[in-house]
């Protein structure tokens, strides 16, 4: 038996074409091209909300949650209907926004009870917090700690004026309303220093209270029962009276 080197032609072809069979046969050692990848599609910036100006002098707060869609609004709206004669502006952002979301409707029924106007719930549409909302707000009250923390995050600078909801009027139970008013009185006429100021004097109450952290967020109702939107707002509107409390005695 005759054994041919795996370099040899068979019988019958010649070199040439052997050689031009193996070429073809042999796969390419350039690699092939890669196949164009498309570049992700980033989100447009999110314009500011049109409560926002950046020549505005009115005080303003800010409320934050995660999707902007229940708890923040509601506190945003609640605000405003109290607030809005001493000229404080309210305005609300989420951490992971739904973007252009409504509130939930139990979130605008329970906050239409509890005296927020029918169309400032309806026309609310989420939006992302973003740092210009931070730097522009004279108090940020968050509803949960985890959104205390990314606003942190986002401008540290904020800190000292940055607290959950029910964190604030925890600590606003031990300040007096003449103390808050004679804080505000010693940073002067300008609304917008006065509410800083009444800010300021809450969070040199740290420390004076229990804190008990559980205690110091509102829980999150979005998708679950009427019952659970029910115990938030139970959380939430008592914390707005301590609110509405300071800020008058800055600014009333």
């Amino acid at each position: 038996m005759i054994f041919r080197s795996p370099d040899r032609p068979p019988e019958g072809i010649s070199r040439r074409e052997w050689r031009r069979r193996n070429v073809q046969a042999t796969p390419s050692s350039t690699p092939p091209a890669a196949t164009p990848v498309q570049a992700p599609i980033l989100p447009t910036p999110f314009p500011q909300p049109a409560t926002m100006d950046a020549d505005d002098t009115r005080p303003t707060i800010l409320t934050v949650c995660t999707g902007n869609i229940c708890r923040s609004p509601m506190a945003e709206i609640l605000l405003r209907a109290r607030l809005e004669s001493l000229g404080v502006r309210v305005h609300s952002a989420g951490t992971h926004a739904l973007v252009d979301h409504a509130m939930t409707e139990p979130a605008q029924e329970l906050a239409v009870e509890h005296g927020a106007g029918t169309d400032a719930a309806s026309a609310h549409r989420a939006r992302y917090l973003v740092e210009p909302m931070l730097k522009d707000a004279d108090l940020v009250l968050t509803m949960a700690r985890e959104h205390r923390s990314h606003a942190v995050q986002l401008m540290p600078s904020a800190l000292r004026r940055t607290f959950t909801l029910r964190e604030f009027a925890r600590l606003a139970q031990t300040l007096s309303t003449e103390d808050a008013r004679a804080a505000a009185d010693a940073a002067g006429e300008n609304p917008r220093d006065r509410l800083r100021a009444a800010a300021l004097a809450v969070t040199g109450q740290r420390g004076l209270s229990a804190a008990v952290p559980d205690e110091d967020d509102v829980i999150d109702p979005y998708r679950r029962s009427r019952e659970t939107y029910e115990l938030s707002t139970s959380q939430l509107t008592p914390a707005i009276d301590d609110v509405e409390r300071i800020v008058r005695a800055a600014l009333a």
